[in-house]
């Protein structure tokens, strides 16, 4: 007997929404789970007549939490080559598009996938087009997001499916790493963590009913939801959208660009730019510059839906979630950088902190910011714009070289607004 051991150096990610497939690369370190909700109950009295005070407690389970799951990747943005959608590409046009954008877009609120773009109810999210491709929070003023399935096929033998149910996007971060390359950490839930390699059959054709036996590995028969992995093609991951004698179907797949070198993103030649009003309280005297030269040192931005599940309660049963609504959302981060002094200009670190310090009857500024991750021009690159944010008054950081760190919360122009950040992709 052979004891089998999986290792994440083996795994693979895929996604699954709206009767497509994404292979996304994620980077070591990801992980997945769902805990179980439990009650006790415990005796609590006095002695009896015999002198006995029964002690005892008894434990139930009430409910699964809800599963949570996270991993990174890269930044990676790419042309498509303009091959035929879903056999790979990810347009028929010579568009931009990222590898990971996928995740964007439900975070964002699509629940639609089609012409190689994403919307909800007919309203883009993702705007593919030939220089660049935008995504945005327009249609994100929803109490639910769209759904997925995440499928990791662990191990380069015996390989063990794990299918997490119903997902959701609830936080990306990016970091700017000054000496890494552009990566974003995603986590989110979902409803359930069931291991599925029953329900997965490895072949090199499509399954059908020809097959002897026309089974899965639990030997059930097949059946829409299955999972196939072609052994023909690295075990690629595909989901049975139809079954029966000669008219069996699978998920078209996308999975351009992930074993390109050319789509990586140094975080060091990061600029940011700061604009503002000269005069915040509109007292006739200019405070504020109308720009800023901040050249950062670190920084983070990190958006949130802040998600919660919803639970049944029902006695005598393991209750699990049955679905989601979301919370406030918020983009916020922070930077960091030198603390500097140019006799020639008014415009440095040490102006932009004397300048927040001194508008005090200002509750509420109004900064914009933009990160341009991979240079100012450079392709390929990711710019983060942020047109309205609330900037904090800078904090002092004593180390060898004095520093300032400064967070900052991207608002929307109106309360009930989707406009605080938008996400381009430029790419080479």
């Amino acid at each position: 007997m052979a004891e089998q051991l999986y290792f994440s150096r083996d795994s693979k990610m895929y996604i699954e929404f709206d009767s497509y497939v994404w292979e996304v690369p994620v980077l070591d370190g990801f992980s997945f789970s769902q805990a179980t909700n439990s009650s006790e109950i415990t005796l609590n009295e006095m002695e009896s007549s015999a002198g006995v005070s029964r002690r005892g407690r008894r434990a139930f389970n009430d409910s699964l939490a809800p599963g949570e799951w996270s991993f990174s990747t890269y930044v990676r943005p790419f042309v498509a080559a303009g091959a035929s959608q879903g056999t790979g590409s990810a347009d028929t046009a010579a568009e931009v598009h990222a590898v990971e954008e996928v995740l964007w877009a439900l975070m964002m609120g699509a629940d639609n996938y089609g012409s190689a773009a994403f919307d909800r109810g007919g309203s883009a999210v993702v705007t593919p087009g030939g220089s660049s491709s935008s995504f945005t929070f327009g249609q994100s003023n929803k109490s639910t997001l769209g759904t997925f399935n995440i499928y990791f096929v662990l191990g380069e033998a015996n390989r063990k499916v794990m299918k997490l149910t119903d997902c959701t996007v609830n936080e990306a971060s990016v970091d700017f790493d000054i000496d890494g390359i552009a990566t974003i950490a995603w986590s989110g839930n979902s409803s359930e963590v069931i291991d599925f390699t029953g329900s997965t059959k490895e072949q090199a054709n499509l399954l059908d009913a020809a097959d002897s036996p026309a089974q899965t590995a639990d030997g059930t028969a097949y059946a829409v939801g299955d999972v196939w992995l072609d052994s023909n093609d690295g075990y690629r991951l595909y989901v049975m959208t139809n079954v029966g004698d000669g008219t069996e179907a699978a998920t078209p797949y996308i999975n351009e660009a992930i074993t390109d070198t050319t789509n990586f993103i140094r975080n060091r030649l990061t600029v940011l730019t700061v604009t503002t009003a000269a005069d915040p309280d509109n007292d006739g005297t200019d405070e504020m510059q109308t720009s800023y030269s901040l050249t950062l040192t670190g920084g983070n931005v990190t958006f949130s839906n802040n998600n919660t599940y919803i639970t049944p309660e029902e006695l005598g049963i393991v209750n699990v979630p049955i679905g989601h609504v979301t919370g406030t959302r918020s983009v916020s981060g922070s930077l960091t950088c030198y603390l500097t002094k140019d006799t020639s200009a008014v415009n440095a670190s040490a102006d932009f902190f004397e300048d927040l310090r001194s508008i005090t009857n200002v509750v509420t500024n109004s900064f914009a910011l933009t990160f341009k991750i991979g240079g100012a021009s450079a392709t390929p690159r990711l710019e983060i714009s942020m047109p309205t944010c609330h900037v904090e008054i800078p904090t002092h950081s004593i180390e060898d070289v004095i520093s300032l760190e400064t967070n900052f919360m991207a608002l929307p122009s109106t309360i009930d607004g989707t406009n605080e950040a938008t996400l381009t992709y430029h790419a080479s």
